[in-house]
């Protein structure tokens, strides 16, 4: 299978996915939505990870830069609080653990270990430059030869006077 095909490949599954497909609109738990007069309090959606695999959404307030769930004090700085198209907080807190999800940190470590999607999309972007550009390349260079070889069998017409 050539790079091309694979382009092609990779094209038909993508426009199969995007028609396939509507996106959903995603919207907090009753109640577990910050709102206006809560973020000038401090309060902060939490999305709670249990040990099980379940995920719960609890709201807390955020004071001296922790929240307290079930009476440990967890990490709440600025490092570890998201925030939704609309501008409302979260943090992503594994039960486990007194330190919350930190896009930032994930984003380094996606970075060291090679499993960020941006160089995937420069290898795509490159290997469709250098199919079209092979393909252009490769065509004028037949139009020459071409040329070429009409060229002589015209010239040697010519110089012999037509075969004869």
């Amino acid at each position: 299978m050539g790079i091309q095909e694979d382009i092609e490949e990779i094209k038909k599954l993508m426009i199969e996915q995007k028609a396939g497909v509507k996106e959903k609109k995603f919207k907090y738990p009753f109640g577990k939505k910050v709102g206006k007069s809560q973020k000038t309090k401090n309060y902060v959606t939490v999305l709670l990870i249990n040990e099980n695999g379940t995920c719960d959404f609890k709201k807390y307030q955020i004071e001296e830069q922790t929240i307290l769930h079930n009476l440990v004090p967890r990490l709440a700085t600025s490092e570890y609080v998201l925030f939704d198209k609309k501008g409302n907080p979260l943090i992503i807190l594994p039960d486990w653990s007194v330190e919350p999800f930190s896009s930032k940190k994930n984003f380094e470590d996606s970075l060291n270990n090679g499993s960020n999607v941006k160089g995937y999309s420069v290898l795509m972007n490159r290997m469709k430059s250098e199919t079209i550009s092979t393909k252009k390349q490769m065509g004028n260079a037949v139009k020459w030869i071409i040329g070429l070889a009409l060229a002589a069998i015209i010239g040697y017409a010519l110089l012999t006077g037509g075969g004869h």
